[in-house]
């Protein structure tokens, strides 16, 4: 998926309803395509996601690309129309870290680098080891570069998908997928997007996917071949995509949310830091207000401590790989 992870809209169909226009959304779910409800307003499209508690959010590509800029009207739309909606979510984008809104809110930590410079970056934002890193990059003869979507680009991507069925410790979504079908994806959004590659010897050994948006640039996908983590690619990739903000006087370079573990180790040692946004849960029904009182908005995930998350993550690491190994033993 080469858009921002989590839940993006495909094509959609509109039904009418009685009070405002409730259309069908076909979006991707953790990559698997899914119907749900939505509501135009404002000029935005709002999801409608939840069984037991329903919630209206922007899209996961929407929210990161525009601001909610009058909730109490969204509010007001959301609560007219005839389909139950227990709760609306939305945030505020970096740089705008300050609460503009009464509701009641958490605190979703951003991964950012604030950019002066390369050089400050360079010296001043990263860790010893990631300099290392991108100076190994150098020496092993890594050529770092924007590069134009191509046919070529796309089946070297296609080979970087398919190293396994399993990344990071749980299904890869873009394991398998066809040569049309990944050209498809890659091409989405491609007038404010920039592919960063990295080849080794005329191969390509990794890429970034950055989006440029009216505020920041943003990571949507970066991936590597393991068999070439000893040349560092990922650090010499970081290290373009900070050159490329630094020269276009971006502010933000943007990698999502902050991660757990090697993950959230490897952005911090990158100079990426914490910032933390409100992000707002307005009750509009009962059920709403229950919700957010006994802390199921964020659903079950919500409910389970951060000790217990790791350790959950792991046995699912571990259940994927054994699943993956049974199948080519097979």
């Amino acid at each position: 998926m080469s858009r921002i992870q989590g839940i993006e809209p495909v094509v959609g169909t509109v039904t009418s309803d009685r009070k405002n226009v409730i259309h069908k959304e076909t979006v991707r779910v953790r990559g698997v395509p899914a119907s749900l409800g939505a509501i135009r307003t404002k000029d935005q499209t709002f999801i409608i996601s939840g069984k037991v508690i329903t919630t209206a959010h922007l899209t996961g590509e929407e929210e990161w690309l525009k601001d909610v800029e009058d909730p109490d009207e969204v509010v007001r739309a959301l609560k007219t129309t005839s389909v139950r909606i227990d709760i609306f979510r939305f945030w505020q984008r970096i740089p705008e870290i300050d609460a503009k809104f009464s509701y009641y809110k958490e605190w979703r930590q951003i991964a950012a680098i604030p950019i002066k410079d390369y050089q400050h970056w360079l010296t001043k934002q990263i860790s010893p080891s990631a300099r290392n890193k991108v100076r190994k990059t150098q020496k092993f003869g890594v050529a770092i570069q924007e590069t134009q979507l191509s046919d070529e680009l796309v089946r070297g991507i296609m080979e970087i998908f398919n190293q396994s069925p399993v990344r990071r410790g749980k299904r890869f979504w873009h394991y398998g997928k066809d040569f049309e079908t990944v050209k498809k994806e890659m091409s989405l959004d491609l007038q404010d997007s920039i592919f960063i590659t990295a080849y080794h010897e005329s191969k390509l050994i990794g890429f970034i996917k950055l989006y440029l948006t009216d505020r920041y640039a943003m990571i949507t996908l970066i991936l590597d071949k393991t068999a070439h983590r000893d040349k560092a690619p990922m650090n010499g990739m970081i290290a373009k995509a900070v050159e490329v903000c630094a020269g276009r006087r971006i502010p933000y370079l943007v990698y999502t949310v902050w991660r757990r573990s090697e993950h959230g180790q490897f952005q911090e040692s990158n100079g990426f830091q914490k910032i933390p946004v409100p992000e707002y849960f307005v009750p509009l029904t009962l059920r709403g207000k229950l919700a957010l009182k006994l802390g199921l908005h964020r659903g079950i995930r919500g409910l389970i401590s951060e000790k217990t998350m790791i350790r959950l993550l792991v046995l699912r690491a571990k259940w994927y790989a054994w699943k993956y190994r049974q199948k080519t033993t097979t």
